[in-house]
């Protein structure tokens, strides 16, 4: 039986309840979902939603390099919005990131997020 390790890593928000940043199996990295907090403070960053968009992937980046992977390993992502109609905004800052690299997606339009952010995002990606 494969081990399942757990990923921590002080560039990205601590949990803030019973998980982990990430966990690694079977040669795969599955990241919690990350909202747009600073690393240090865990405080939310308040602004548009492609700068909170680009906070939350930088903080999933920083998890997937503490788990041996990157942004250009990513196979799927689920992207949660707080309002359907930010998805401009949020698919341009997405675009903007990840590049050419097109991992599959879900998109789920949600009410809240936690904190009044405006954008969460989860990840499962291959290790380097």
């Amino acid at each position: 039986m494969k081990a399942i390790s757990a990923v921590r890593t002080a560039a990205a928000p601590a949990p803030a309840g019973h998980y982990s940043q990430a966990v690694v199996h079977g040669g795969l990295v599955y990241v919690s979902g990350q909202l747009p907090l600073d690393p240090g403070s865990g405080v939310p960053l308040r602004g548009d939603a492609g700068a909170q968009t680009r906070a939350a992937l930088a903080n999933l980046a920083a998890i997937l390099a503490a788990g041996g992977s990157s942004l250009e390993r990513v196979l799927r992502t689920t992207v949660y919005v707080s309002d359907i109609a930010l998805w401009g905004e949020v698919n341009a800052a997405y675009a903007q990131v990840f590049g050419a690299h097109r991992p599959a997606r879900s998109v789920v339009p949600t009410r809240e997020l936690h904190y009044g952010c405006l954008v969460e995002i989860d990840a499962i990606a291959a290790i380097d």
